[in-house]
């Protein structure tokens, strides 16, 4: 259900971005391509890629989660509160998560961005729409690499986000909960 709602609020924020970060961009600022794309598009140019998102967000998270979980049992059984265990098990599930739904990132930002070079290349007139038609269109670019591409900067970016998240966590987790044990009365 959090994904769910996350996705709602931050797919929007998504499109902004990655119209921005496109090169010869034609936004000079992110209220100026909200506006842009309100008014040429309409709303369901934000969520054109909400589907691609959830599915994406979905198997990262159960990824990212098992991944965290089966590392902790393997580094740190006892699961006392170990820094070091928690920043090397959250950066690598982040990693691993990361690099397996790489190629549905690839076609949530075609989506989203709507790449005019892409587009023309591959004959598509007017919008691209749908995780179908997105996973075809990249295919018919790249080939099976194209699924791949920006691999390393996900996984690079992960990374340290995964590990931070975890051990800031497992810090509060622990200090909150020893906080807890130490103000309890005896009975």
């Amino acid at each position: 259900m959090a994904t769910l709602l996350h996705d709602a609020v931050m797919n929007p924020a998504e499109v902004v971005k990655q119209r921005l970060q496109m090169y010869n961009s034609q936004h000079q600022s992110a209220l100026s391509c909200i506006r842009t794309v309100w008014r040429t598009e309409g709303l369901g140019a934000f969520y054109r890629s909400y589907t691609t998102q959830l599915t994406m967000n979905i198997p990262f998270q159960s990824i990212h989660f098992i991944t965290y979980e089966f590392l902790q049992e393997q580094v740190n059984p006892r699961r006392d509160y170990n820094p070091q265990s928690h920043i090397i098990s959250g950066g690598l599930a982040g990693a691993l998560a990361a690099a397996a739904t790489t190629p549905l990132d690839v076609c949530k930002t075609l989506l989203n961005t709507q790449e005019n070079m892409a587009l023309s290349l591959a004959n598509v007139s007017g919008r691209l729409s749908g995780m179908v038609n997105a996973f075809r269109t990249v295919y018919q670019l790249n080939g099976l690499a194209g699924y791949f591409k920006g691999i390393q900067a996900r996984v690079i970016y992960q990374i340290p986000s995964t590990a931070i998240s975890w051990s800031v966590y497992e810090f509060f987790k622990y200090f909150l909960t020893k906080r807890q044990l130490e103000t309890r009365t005896p009975y």
